[in-house]
């Protein structure tokens, strides 16, 4: 399920594995490996896919075919979000990544 999950997303996003890969800082073939099944990633390299695609790591591996990095983290609560709380964590994840976004380019 991975390998197809990989693809699905990156061809979601419109970009080539070679792009991917130097975003990631990883070499082609070792993505192109992951597509293909021949190789999967270390735990360390699927968070950062998942992180990259803006999906949960849940998704990738096939445990859930919901997208939302969010809704994987809270769905085994005892009490389940409501819909406004579902959405006010969305507007606060959104507003952390383009903050991180920011600090990160004032790195480089």
């Amino acid at each position: 399920m991975l390998k197809e999950r990989l693809k699905y997303c990156r061809k979601k996003r419109n970009i080539t594995q070679e792009k991917l890969a130097a975003a990631l800082s990883i070499n082609r073939s070792t993505y192109a490996k992951y597509e293909t099944g021949e190789n999967e990633p270390d735990n360390q390299t699927l968070k950062m896919l998942a992180d990259y695609f803006d999906v949960s790591v849940d998704f990738l591996l096939g445990r859930t075919d919901d997208e939302s990095p969010i809704s994987i983290a809270f769905s085994h609560r005892k009490d389940p979000l409501t819909k406004e709380e579902e959405e006010y964590l969305e507007r606060q994840l959104e507003e952390f990544r383009q903050w991180r976004k920011r600090f990160q380019q004032q790195d480089e």
